[in-house]
């Protein structure tokens, strides 16, 4: 294997792995009110009885643009392939399906990728009532707030 491609195939294998998660995560997010953009950090990991675990936040657009100022302005966070730019990253989470697609930002170390994740093999909306039939099964009421919270 190269040394180009290595990066990118732990990041896949991450993405696919938790593509649950975070398609959960994008539409809980969505239904908020807003579109946005799923935050990942592998920094700090939580370890659990089920495994690890990764903080994981949605951003809603009203707010991404100065996260991203912030965030990536910062002297020890580098965004890879430099030609996504905080434009281009807005324009994708502007223009994607949040029914079909997600706009995902990995942070690993002091790096940060950028994902517009489409052709996705279970949808944001499934990844949801999956993971509520789940929760229905061990925690009931957590289930019944998020309902609430939509409705």
């Amino acid at each position: 294997m190269s040394e180009v491609s290595e990066p990118m195939d732990w990041q896949q294998e991450f993405i696919a792995t938790n593509l649950l998660v975070l398609g959960y995560n994008a539409w809980a997010g969505y239904l908020s009110g807003e579109r946005g953009a799923i935050v990942c950090s592998t920094n700090s990991p939580a370890f659990g009885v089920a495994g690890e675990s990764f903080r994981t936040y949605f951003i809603q657009r009203s707010r991404l643009a100065a996260f991203l100022n912030a965030w990536l302005a910062a002297p020890d966070t580098v965004i890879l392939r430099h030609h996504f730019m905080n434009a281009h990253i807005l324009e994708a989470v502007d223009s994607y399906n949040p029914v079909t697609e997600l706009v995902l930002l990995l942070e690993s170390f002091n790096q940060v990728t950028f994902f517009y994740l489409k052709n996705l093999s279970i949808t944001p909306p499934q990844c949801y009532e999956q993971v509520c039939k789940t929760w229905e099964e061990f925690q009931p009421a957590v289930c019944a707030l998020h309902k609430q919270v939509v409705q």
